[in-house]
């Protein structure tokens, strides 16, 4: 059974050689159908790549804080889940659930966190900003300088260190393309939140150094002081489940799109399936009958029954992750060129 028309699916993976040589020899001649239009059929291939999830998705979509450090406000969350109003200023207690909603298990409850904006606040916040000095190289960076008066930023304390770096960013992109850090850079500088790191800094201090070398290159310092309008966060935690498997039907009504079993598929998109899990597996349009099958089963009917051939390169693909025997795969359908 040799292959026909060999641009029409390639195996991705190099070391597949067992799952390729059952692809291509159940595959080839069987499903090859060129278009109608009696061309080689359209130069793009789609290729289909699934990654596996694991057996559960709690793994992944719940935390722990008794297990793992959550990188939030563990009071905030002991206050919410008692009921209590806890606020913070400006940043977030806990993550938002606005578009990915974030899961935390305590003593077998399950709760969903959330931070919801209840009112504003008016505070006046240092601004650290970094000018380059009068010269400037070829590439309009300052001058790479040995001066006295510059003290070098790894010198300074940790808050002011991350200050001049992300400060940096802002000096670095100020007249050139590009653009800076979304995020860190906030009103050309960087903004002190910290009172800890505010009451350490010796860039704001009335006497502190008026330039600061960084990355061999020294920066003019300008310190101001400004008014800033911040929204005030209420952590909340909800409780949603109290066993492990109401946790994962959650998450699973949620994340997961198709539900396949093997048994529901043909040989040829079980075929599909088993390279594309091992590696990937493309195929260019139109789609042999098992491949058609499999973006069937996907619920990505959009390559089937949409004008591929013309605006396939605007397809965008539907649920990322499906369940196949038991286990979930996050799944990735690009087109390529072959």
């Amino acid at each position: 059974m040799s292959d026909s028309n060999p641009s029409r699916r390639r195996v991705l993976a190099g070391g597949l050689v067992a799952a390729a040589g059952a692809v291509a020899g159940c595959l080839d001649g069987s499903l090859t159908a060129g278009p109608a239009d009696g061309t080689d059929g359209d130069d793009q291939v789609l290729a289909l790549t699934l990654d596996d999830a694991g057996e559960t998705l709690r793994d992944t979509g719940v935390v722990d804080p008794a297990e793992t450090d959550p990188r939030w406000d563990e009071a905030a969350f002991a206050a919410a889940r008692a009921g209590g109003r806890y606020t913070v200023q400006y940043r977030r207690p806990l993550p938002s659930a606005a578009d990915d909603p974030a899961y935390a298990v305590h003593d077998g409850t399950y709760y969903r966190l959330d931070s919801v904006v209840v009112d504003e606040a008016e505070a006046t916040r240092p601004v650290l900003r970094l000018f380059e000095t009068d010269g400037s190289d070829a590439d309009g960076n300052g001058i790479d300088a040995e001066d006295g008066d510059a003290v070098e930023s790894e010198a300074l304390p940790g808050g002011d260190r991350r200050a001049v770096r992300i400060a940096h960013f802002s000096a670095r992109a100020r007249g050139n393309p590009g653009g800076v850090p979304v995020g860190l850079v906030e009103r050309g500088g960087y903004v002190y939140r910290d009172d800890e790191a505010i009451a350490a800094s010796e860039l704001l201090a009335p006497d502190g150094p008026d330039r600061v070398a960084h990355r061999d290159i020294v920066y003019r310092v300008e310190v101001a002081r400004e008014r800033f309008h911040e929204p005030v966060y209420r952590a909340v935690a909800e409780p949603v489940a109290e066993s492990p498997e109401r946790m994962e039907a959650i998450l699973r009504a949620r994340t997961v799109g198709a539900r396949i079993e093997s048994d529901d598929l043909s040989a040829d998109a079980r075929a599909v399936i088993e390279a594309a899990r091992r590696g990937g597996y493309e195929e260019s349009h139109p789609y042999s009958d098992g491949y058609a099958e499999v973006l069937r089963a996907f619920r990505e009917r959009p390559y089937l029954d949409g004008n591929v051939r013309k605006d396939a390169a605007w397809t965008e693909s539907g649920s990322e992750r499906v369940r196949y025997e038991g286990r979930y795969y996050d799944y990735r359908l690009l087109f390529e060129s072959p």
